[in-house]
């Protein structure tokens, strides 16, 4: 039988991750997966698909908030559907291949990988450099080919791609502001890709905990996913009238110190 403790820390979990979803335009899979990693290892899940089951986990989360996040970011007019139409198929292919690729590593390269990937994400937010427009759009075979390289890292590390998909628009002489709709309206296939990915991924591994689909933790879905969406649009309204810049640098920290907590946990 599933503990309440578990399902209170899940759903303390859901409402961080939404707060800084609507403060920062991001999936949350950064902090997800460190905090159910260590969840998990409390909870004596075995340890050989500790990192498989927190990807999986944090994926499937991200959906519901990803699509809130894209209708919110549709109504205001800031999502170039055009691109997002072509690059979807990328995603979706770089996305569900990449998931088949993580699920035969084992939990220590994939910890060490997500762990190197945050602390450049968390260098990006602490200096908080925009990167410079340089060309313009690419064609249909070109967004398609950047959606296959955007979809494998983020099945790799269990994020919406945002943290790649914003700077790749923006060096495209994309606006800033729509640049961060598209990448809403793109984090969806790139979430669900990924959840299905992994499903179907841990489908026939044998001694995986109760209440487990694939990969995917549901009673840590359904927590985590309840309550971001309750807090998300907190987050939003917070980002209006806080000091954004210092809460990036804040939460650049954060990502960093949950980087080595996972390696610190998994190695």
């Amino acid at each position: 039988m599933l503990e309440i403790q578990w399902l209170l820390a899940y759903a303390g979990l859901g409402a961080m991750v939404g707060l800084l979803a609507g403060m920062f335009g991001i999936g949350g899979g950064g902090v997800m997966v460190p905090v159910l990693t260590m969840l998990f290892v409390a909870q004596g899940f075995p340890a050989e698909h500790l990192v498989h089951l927190a990807l999986a986990t944090s994926m499937a989360a991200i959906v519901p908030t990803a699509l809130a996040s894209l209708r919110a970011h549709h109504q205001h007019g800031a999502v170039l559907w055009p691109v997002v139409v072509r690059m979807t198929p990328g995603i979706l292919l770089g996305t569900f291949t990449a998931t088949f690729f993580a699920s035969v590593i084992a939990a220590k390269p994939l910890a060490i990988f997500f762990s190197v990937f945050m602390a450049f994400v968390a260098l990006q937010l602490f200096i908080d450099r925009k990167p410079k427009a340089s060309r313009q759009l690419p064609g249909t075979v070109g967004l398609s080919g950047a959606g296959v390289g955007i979809g494998g890292i983020s099945a790799l590390v269990a994020i919406g791609g945002g943290s790649l998909t914003v700077p790749f628009l923006a060096w495209c002489n994309v606006a800033v502001p729509v640049a961060i709709g598209t990448s809403a309206a793109v984090g969806l296939p790139v979430a669900l890709a990924g959840a299905l990915g992994y499903l179907a991924n841990g489908w026939q591994i044998p001694g995986l905990p109760a209440f487990t689909l694939g990969f995917i933790y549901w009673p840590a879905v359904v927590s985590i996913a309840a309550l971001s969406l309750i807090t998300a649009p907190m987050g939003a309204r917070m980002a209006h009238r806080l000091p954004v810049k210092l809460l990036k640098k804040l939460f650049g920290i954060l990502s960093l110190l949950l980087a080595l907590q996972m390696l610190r946990t998994v190695i």
